[in-house]
């Protein structure tokens, strides 16, 4: 039998898909997410606008977050700022990648506590495993 998700104590009937938010707009980039993480039991949660990110964090208790740290259509910055600044949403690990070319997208994520910030390479080389390895880590 799987472990619980600590957020829903003492539920044993209750789904043990675990949730993602994914901050992705671009939809072929959401789907290769989606064919990496469906597989391996996840359901994902896409944030379609900058607005909608606390009433799906809140409802969908996520394990965690995958964030184009680049995506201008979503403005990710202050999605990230919102969900790191909110006392239900600022211990959920995010998984966020930029363009290895833009320093001040990766400077920023450092600023805001990102757990990890990878390229867009690598992310699309190790996608599932980068994310197992941030909430796999015990809190700090």
């Amino acid at each position: 039998m799987g472990a619980l998700n600590p957020l829903i104590k003492g539920s044993i009937h209750m789904d043990e898909t675990k949730t993602i938010l994914v901050a992705v707009s671009d939809i072929f980039f959401y789907t290769k997410i989606r064919d990496a993480f469906k597989p391996a039991g996840y359901k994902l949660e896409r944030l379609r606008n900058s607005e909608d990110w606390q009433e799906k964090a809140l409802q969908s208790q996520p394990v965690g977050v995958i964030a184009n740290m680049n995506d201008d259509r979503l403005n990710t910055p202050d999605i990230l700022k919102a969900l790191k600044a909110s006392p239900q949403t600022q211990s959920l690990p995010i998984l966020a990648f930029a363009n290895h070319e833009e320093v001040g997208s990766w400077k920023l994520a450092k600023e805001l506590g990102i757990e990890k910030v990878v390229s867009r390479n690598e992310f699309s080389a190790r996608t599932l495993a980068l994310f197992e390895e941030i909430t796999s880590s015990p809190a700090s």
